[in-house]
């Protein structure tokens, strides 16, 4: 069956409110880890992750980091509009050239109590920076389908990644409920984040530590980035009946060379993705240099990008070693140290996998997209698993425990 044919209502579980961990473990590395290989189960926690990933294996983590896109604007009459920060505008080449822009900056945005801001009324939110106070500016500039334009402006010369830092909060995912605390500013963060741009954790990433990371290197297993800034669209809700009628968001994605280069190197060892978003960034690496190959010219005029449901209607399909060399050959050329590109990829059941052996992940919301790719990545045992997490006292979601898959042979 084609990916665009399956219905969402067969891959939905019950969820019971109490399973879902609204606050994090003490310590990252105790939480737990439900180990999956050919069908058989077993539990550990992440402080032994690495005894489960044999030596040679290359791990791959996202480095992105989460920047407080939460602005919280009082009207002069005491109402409160929230703006949530979701990408630059359009006008911008990339999220880190937008994150640097001192002054002002356009933003697309979701506006809670939008009807509340009356046309020509500017919004203010005191700023105080180094001890002296400033002040941070909303002006409504455009209303979208799906989203708001607005443009920010503020009188210090900081960046914007500064101002969010400053005046924002941390945005939670909606299914936790409670407001942001101090503790989140370092808890919703991996220990490795490094680049900022993402509204969202990826949140396989957080349960490790510094002491997982020296313990995988003393086993031989080496380790390495990607960045993918994740978007509000991860918990966009699968409204449509069959997966053809739901639109996959757009995530920016960003590759060093020598990345690629590792790739090809382990492409005989188990890769393991540590995140969903790891898997989309590695999956997508994939089909980017096959339409290199079909088509040499095709990014020399434009932004790389890889389209919802491209991958499933190529029908020529090199080795992972050929689409790597495409695209090495591409950024050798065009004298780029790193890829920047979009993805739009659903990874679904029916899925042909060309990179992932093994995948680290939290446990998924009913009926989402993230578990369409853990059901494309074990098969139906994904009922498994999960059946045996919420038997189990495994906690779900964000910060709640994970595991460790490996990929049917057959997948």
């Amino acid at each position: 069956m084609h990916p665009k044919l399956l219905s969402i209502k067969d891959f939905t579980y019950n969820l019971p409110e109490e399973k879902i961990a609204f606050h994090p473990l003490a310590h990252r590395d105790e939480s737990k880890l439900l180990i999956y290989r050919d069908g058989n189960i077993q539990e550990s926690t992440y402080k032994n992750i690495a005894e489960q990933i044999p030596s040679g294996s290359l791990m791959i983590f996202n480095n992105t980091k989460v920047v407080e896109a939460r602005l919280l604007f009082q009207k002069p009459t005491g109402g409160v509009i929230e703006i949530f920060c979701l990408e630059p505008h359009e006008s911008y080449p990339d999220i880190t050239t937008a994150m640097n822009q001192v002054g002002k900056v356009q933003w697309l945005c979701l506006i809670g109590g939008a009807s509340k801001w009356k046309p020509g009324m500017i919004l203010s939110l005191p700023l105080q920076i180094g001890g002296k106070n400033f002040l941070l500016e909303a002006s409504y500039i455009e209303k979208r389908t799906d989203c708001f334009v607005i443009e920010l402006r503020w009188d210090c010369p900081v960046s914007f990644a500064e101002v969010l830092h400053y005046a924002g909060h941390v945005p939670l995912p909606p299914y936790i409920k409670r407001a942001d605390e101090r503790a989140d500013k370092t808890r919703y963060q991996t220990v490795f984040a490094q680049h900022e741009g993402s509204v969202a954790a990826p949140t396989a990433g957080l349960h490790f530590t510094e002491n997982i990371l020296n313990h995988l290197a003393d086993r031989n297993i080496q380790t390495d980035f990607v960045t993918l800034h994740v978007g509000v669209g991860t918990f966009k809700p699968v409204k449509a009946d069959i997966m053809e009628n739901h639109e996959m968001h757009y995530e920016w994605i960003e590759v060093k060379q020598s990345l690629i280069s590792s790739l090809m190197q382990h492409r005989e060892a188990p890769i393991v993705a540590v995140g969903t978003t790891s898997m989309r960034t590695l999956e997508s690496l994939y089909w980017l240099g096959t339409k290199l190959l079909h088509h040499p010219n095709i990014f020399d005029n434009q932004l790389p990008i890889l389209t919802q449901w491209e991958c499933y209607e190529i029908q020529h399909q090199p080795t992972l070693g050929e689409a790597l060399e495409a695209l090495l050959h591409y950024m050798q050329k065009n004298n780029r140290d790193r890829l920047l590109a979009k993805t739009q990829i659903i990874i679904a059941p029916g899925y042909n996998f060309k990179v992932v052996e093994g995948l680290v992940t939290n446990f998924h919301q009913p009926a989402s997209t993230l578990l369409l790719l853990v059901a494309a990545f074990i098969g139906n045992d994904w009922k498994k698993v999960y059946d045996y997490a919420l038997q189990h006292n495994f906690r779900f979601l964000s910060y709640g425990d994970g595991n460790l898959l490996w990929r049917y042979k057959n997948n």
